[in-house]
């Protein structure tokens, strides 16, 4: 899975979470709770979709870098080539 699938499966994610936000409209590199209005359930939601979605372990600890579109996709990369190497 490359970036751009990334991106999309993340993008598909916030859709299915904020299904009122138009998620193509979103920027990479703003945090995501001051483009759309999420909650701290909808939040947890996402952390909780990014293990489902993508079979990666999301660290508690890693919670609070993951803020933006693009954080999500580096941090979903990182794991996925850590698990390959393993």
């Amino acid at each position: 899975m490359n970036r751009n699938e990334i991106r999309a499966a993340v993008l598909k994610l916030l859709a299915r979470i904020a299904p009122e936000a138009n998620v193509a409209s979103l920027a990479g590199d703003v945090p995501i709770r001051r483009q759309i209005d999420l909650d701290s359930m909808d939040s947890l939601n996402v952390l909780a979709g990014l293990t489902e979605v993508f079979a990666i372990k999301v660290d508690e600890a890693d919670y609070g870098r993951l803020q933006t579109i693009d954080d999500m996709v580096d941090y979903v990369a990182e794991r996925r080539a850590a698990a390959k190497g393993a």
